[in-house]
Order: C-alpha cells, then structure tokens, then sequence
C-alpha cells in the first residue's frame, strides 16, 4: 500500500485510500480483500495481493486501465 501512496504523491493522476480490512468488513467483502495488503485498481478491475514490487503493480494498473 505503501507505493500506491508513493505513487499517489507523485501524480495527480493516482489517488490513494487505505482501509483497515478488519474495521470495514463490508467494504473489504465488496472488493474481495483475501490477504493484507490488498491494493484494487479502479473498483477492482485490477487487483494486487501482498507486498508486490513496483514493476508488477505498474503492470496491473496498464492491464487494469486497458481493459
């Protein structure tokens, strides 16, 4: 999660929200959350699960906004 708000600070293009899957049950059960940290990329049209490097969430997001 921590890229994404890295990447978030960097462009105007790429907003952040982090949530605690725990407090929010509902809001995690909506995007699907399996493992923490869980990024979703537009409503979940892309999703990432655990620590991924940088090259592999750049990759999901391209797949994401492709599709």
């Amino acid at each position: 999660m921590a890229l994404a708000h890295q990447m978030a600070m960097e462009s105007l293009l790429v907003q952040a929200e982090m949530v605690e899957a725990m407090e929010f049950p509902d809001l995690a059960g909506k995007y699907g959350v399996s493992g923490v940290p869980h990024t979703s990329i537009n409503a979940g049209k892309g999703n990432v699960v655990g620590a991924a490097p940088e090259v592999n969430l750049l990759a999901e997001m391209q797949r994401a906004l492709a599709g």
